[in-house]
């Protein structure tokens, strides 16, 4: 059996300018490799180093200590025959929308981690 005529034959020698363009085009792309490489590396090394360096999230300003399973408890005093109309809560702070004894009304904001009046506003028509 004969083989083919291309195992007999070695292949023949590229012209030199075009041998010149094969070498720059593998030198190119050895050089793209190891960027891509590189690049990679960073990548993996920073997400190795992000979950390492985990910190814990902050907690929000002015957190609550409250036993587990007990209701925090506490006294807001507002003067003799307020009655309160309405109340908000944002965050740890509560206002108190309230009817004085003299028919005025008044805006109380409590802060219920420090658990003290941080602030009286009075409600005034012109």
């Amino acid at each position: 059996m004969a083989r083919p005529a291309a195992d007999d034959e070695e292949t023949p020698p590229l012209d030199p300018g075009l041998e010149k363009v094969r070498r720059k085009l593998i030198r190119f792309m050895a050089v793209n490799l190891g960027l891509i490489f590189l690049a990679l590396m960073v990548v993996i090394a920073a997400l190795v180093y992000k979950s390492r360096t985990r910190t814990p999230a902050p907690s929000p300003v002015g957190e609550i200590p409250a036993p587990a399973g007990a209701p925090v408890s506490g006294d807001i005093v507002l003067p003799v025959g307020a009655k309160v109309l309405s109340q908000a809560l944002s965050e740890n702070r509560l206002s108190l929308e309230a009817e004085l004894a003299d028919g005025s009304r008044t805006i109380f904001v409590y802060d219920i981690a420090e658990r003290r009046m941080i602030g009286q506003f009075t409600i005034r028509n012109k």
